[in-house]
């Protein structure tokens, strides 16, 4: 049997407490993420959790199965109920060891459990700091969580081919920069960037 890799909790939890700070006067404000508007960013979350909540069950459907189409920038009404269930159902489903084991399909693509888990917490981690960023917030993540994140990103994080409509080009950071810096900068996103 597969051992956990990561706890999603205290990521999917970081994410859902930002919501309080969201007010609807923000849904059509920019974000780090340069396509999406803080409402897309949104729409966004609720469909990768979703997808990679499928994902850790292996289940399977076109929310699994397609690549994930642009999310609208006019968020589901129901977003703040909503997105804090999925981000739980999200962190419960990859609490079991089994989730992490064979292979599974998100994004139209198939991968290893373990690889599409980290990809997964991922996903979360960094949008939740583009949610924190676009809304004027603090964001914080655990040390062995941005360690792993980083690691991902250096399996071929300075080769472009393998970013391309991923993540844009990789931001040159200071040497003494934070490891969130870091791990944020190859993303292609600004540690510096404010609206």
């Amino acid at each position: 049997m597969a051992e956990i890799v990561l706890d999603f909790k205290p990521v999917t939890e970081r994410m859902a407490a930002l919501l309080d700070g969201v007010d609807d006067g923000m849904l059509s404000k920019p974000t780090p993420c340069e396509e999406y508007t803080v409402g897309a960013l949104l729409n966004h979350a609720l469909g990768l959790s979703w997808a990679f909540t499928s994902a850790a069950r292996k289940e399977r459907g076109a929310h699994t199965d397609n690549p994930p189409a642009a999310p609208s920038p006019e968020v589901d009404p129901e977003w703040r109920t909503l997105l804090p269930r999925r981000l739980d159902a999200l962190a419960e489903a990859w609490s079991r060891p089994g989730a992490w084991e064979g292979e599974t399909t998100v994004g139209g693509v198939t991968m290893p459990g373990d690889v599409t888990g980290l990809v997964g917490l991922n996903e979360v981690a960094v949008h939740g700091w583009d949610l924190a960023r676009a809304t004027g917030q603090e964001y914080e993540l655990d040390p062995e969580i941005i360690g792993a994140l980083t690691a991902l990103h250096g399996q071929g994080a300075d080769d472009q081919a393998a970013r391309d409509g991923i993540y844009g080009p990789a931001v040159e950071v200071a040497h003494d920069a934070s490891p969130l810096d870091r791990l944020i900068a190859v993303t292609g996103r600004d540690p510096q960037w404010r609206p």
